[in-house]
């Protein structure tokens, strides 16, 4: 027959102790307990919401994108960038607009600074780039050297050399980068700053003999010395 604990084992009893404690502490505390398990239930099903949210906006996004991509690859970029109104589709500003939180409404933003160049806005294009949140690794090389080639077309020399610098780091290869640093030693020619020039031509002489660019970066050397 087994042995029935006393009260005074009961209370010694770790399990039973920490049992007496919790239920102590709900009775003294139990407003507060109860809010924060409320609080605990919004929060998770907010949560839960958000992420249902999230998925249903970027599906949008991607259907109205699709219609947009469409008017681009037309080459009606007018209609790409700004949507039709007689056809009731939404434009890469408008996508840009609506859907800021999601991976959609960030490629229309790149798509919308390429229809404003494409349109002959820099201007607009620029500050359609200055919002785009540009991609981890080799996907992001070409949105920073088209933004850098818009500062030269602003006549940015400086800030453009600056960014193309910028995208021969953001993934360091032996095209991209020595490309993106001869431009930007173009880019620094032209503003006058013929030190800094010299340097990129230099680094893509020394440590890219292979690229399609050491020819031309040779001669742009030439150029530089005979100033």
């Amino acid at each position: 027959m087994s042995k029935r604990l006393s009260k005074e084992e009961l209370e010694t009893d770790p399990l039973i102790e920490n049992y007496n404690r919790a239920a102590n502490f709900y009775f003294e505390n139990r407003v507060k307990v109860i809010s924060s398990a409320i609080a605990l239930i919004v929060l998770i099903g907010g949560i839960v919401g958000y992420n249902y949210y999230s998925a249903a906006q970027e599906d949008q996004a991607q259907e109205l994108l699709a219609i947009a991509e469409g008017y681009y690859s037309q080459g009606d970029y007018e209609n790409a960038l700004y949507g039709n109104e007689f056809e009731l589709t939404y434009g890469f500003d408008q996508i840009a607009e609506e859907f800021p939180r999601t991976n959609a409404g960030n490629i229309a933003i790149y798509y919308a600074a390429v229809s404003s160049f494409e349109l002959g806005d820099v201007e607009n294009a620029l500050n359609y780039m200055q919002s785009f949140d540009v991609p981890d690794g080799i996907m992001g090389v070409g949105p920073l050297t088209f933004h850098a080639r818009l500062l030269m077309a602003n006549e940015s020399y400086e800030a453009a050399g600056q960014k193309f610098v910028e995208a021969a780091k953001w993934n360091e290869n032996e095209v991209t980068t020595p490309s993106n640093l001869f431009e930007a030693a173009q880019a620094y020619y032209k503003d006058g700053n013929n030190e800094r020039a010299s340097e990129l031509v230099s680094q893509v002489i020394e440590e890219y003999p292979q690229s399609s660019k050491y020819a031309e970066s040779q001669k742009l050397k030439g150029m530089i010395a005979a100033n």
